[in-house]
């Protein structure tokens, strides 16, 4: 979906006033949308469920009253029943009947009367913890709701959207107007030429740049989806998705000889090149003291040879050195002040 301007081109002939996609403004507008809606709905489905238990219980008062006339009309035909002459059999068999229509009239409704009072039992007073999860629900069936549903909910919401782009940021500027004079102003990033809602994540194009260092396209998407990064479809990386996406790219493939020439390392290369645990040459990069490349949290380490030489370098492992000189136990030499 794309939004355009065309009136003054279509009334005066002027240029064209503004035009822009609609998926992330859509998106925008809709998440504004919910976040209103979801205190609603909160007290909404609150409302719906006092409202229920009332229903129930005014369900459960006529059963309780037409239990009290089906008792009455039962009482009355066994009145009319025991008052008949025995003799006259014709309107002592009808009487008769009637009563024990009566008394199967009682029974029905007492039966529905224990079904109701079960079913009121299993439906609990209203909570609002009950609830809590309900903006999640929200969120999750908004996409499949109705059309026409998400227009109503919209139009009763939103007194107009007020749209600019800001070439300056390359942004598309909404300004909401709520019904009821409060103005929303949110800012969404504008498509840019060639980019679609299809593309992939500037972050996994960034760490396959990175990883092709050190890396074959299929070891990099394994890193890829262990980083919970997807293709610009979804779907998991393979093998042959990588190297797709570097020939788009042009992200030249991974290459032992060119890592050797350039001087690429892993974490455990850079400390064995070192001299130092590999553990210790990390907790040195988080400090800062050793530079080193690290695209995605889950994934490798890159370092690069000519980096690893200067003055940072021979201190750790003139540190390093020092620590393993200590003893960590007392010599057999060593004296003892036990006996002093």
């Amino acid at each position: 979906m794309r939004y355009s301007c065309h009136r003054g081109w279509l009334d005066k002939g002027q240029p064209r006033c503004i035009a822009f996609g609609g998926t992330r403004a859509d998106a925008a507008i809709a998440e504004a949308v919910l976040q209103v809606v979801q205190p609603a709905a909160i007290e909404a489905a609150m409302v719906a469920r006092e409202e229920e238990t009332l229903k129930q219980d005014e369900v459960l008062a006529a059963l309780q009253r037409d239990l009290q006339a089906a008792r009455y009309s039962a009482q009355r035909a066994q009145k009319q029943y025991d008052a008949a002459d025995p003799e006259n059999r014709l309107v002592a068999d009808e009487l008769e009947r009637r009563w024990n229509d009566a008394l199967l009239r009682v029974e029905e409704v007492e039966s529905r009367i224990g079904q109701q009072t079960r079913t009121c039992g299993q439906t609990p007073p209203a909570q609002p913890d009950e609830f809590a999860d309900l903006a999640a629900a929200l969120e999750s069936i908004w996409p499949q709701a109705d059309a026409r549903l998400k227009k109503r909910i919209v139009r009763t919401l939103i007194h107009e959207v007020v749209v600019d782009v800001d070439n300056a940021t390359s942004e598309i500027v909404l300004v909401i107007h709520w019904k009821g004079g409060v103005h929303t102003e949110i800012r969404v990033p504008r498509r840019r030429r060639g980019e679609n809602t299809t593309h992939t994540s500037h972050e996994a194009i960034d760490a396959v740049r990175q990883l092709v260092r050190i890396c074959p396209d299929l070891v990099i998407a394994g890193v890829l989806n262990r980083n919970d990064l997807r293709t610009g479809r979804g779907n998991f990386w393979t093998q042959e998705r990588v190297t797709a996406l570097r020939s788009y790219h042009q992200i030249p493939v991974y290459s032992s000889e060119r890592r050797a020439a350039e001087g690429w390392m892993t974490l455990t290369e850079a400390a064995a090149f070192v001299g130092v645990s590999p553990g210790t040459l990390r907790l040195a990069v988080e400090r800062k003291e050793i530079a080193a490349e690290h695209p995605l949290p889950n994934g490798p380490w890159i370092f690069n040879r000519n980096l690893l030489s200067g003055d940072a370098v021979s201190e750790l492992v003139a540190r390093a050195r020092a620590r393993r000189g200590y003893p960590t136990k007392p010599m057999a030499q060593q004296g003892s002040l036990a006996g002093c």
